[in-house]
């Protein structure tokens, strides 16, 4: 005789194997993309809503002969917003003279004015604003 292919009939011994793992497959991945779904959320909402500083440069002044550079830094931020703005002089051939950290850690207002002065280590023709960053 031949064999031929038998098969269980059909809702008598309960799902089989194949169904069993294709439901397992179907609620990890639920799981996981209501995870993932959650976590880009929580990116955004920070993104958008988180503590923000940020900084422009009004004007420099370079002191002829002096190895320094005065900067006017106009300061906007949240206000209990604390952080660092760093600021670097270059001179004339592009290279960097000097760097400065500037703390912003004064409390109650969004906006501040700050003149600050980069020491450098020789004659500088410009100053820039790096970035600012929150603590």
């Amino acid at each position: 005789m031949a064999a031929v292919g038998e098969k269980l009939p059909q809702g008598r011994y309960g799902r089989s194997a194949d169904e069993r793992a294709d439901r397992r497959l179907r609620i990890v991945g639920a799981v996981l993309g209501t995870a993932m779904l959650g976590l880009v959320g929580w990116f955004g909402y920070d993104y958008v809503a988180g503590t923000r500083i940020s900084a422009e440069v009004i004007k420099f002044d370079v002191t002829e002969g002096a190895d320094e550079v005065q900067v006017h830094l106009e300061v906007r931020k949240d206000e209990q917003a604390t952080g660092s703005c760093t600021l670097r002089a270059l001179a004339k051939d592009g290279g960097e003279v000097g760097r400065l950290d500037v703390r912003i850690d004064r409390q109650g207002g969004n906006r501040i004015d700050e003149v600050v002065t980069i020491r450098t280590t020789r004659q500088a023709t410009a100053a820039e604003l790096m970035g600012c960053t929150a603590a």
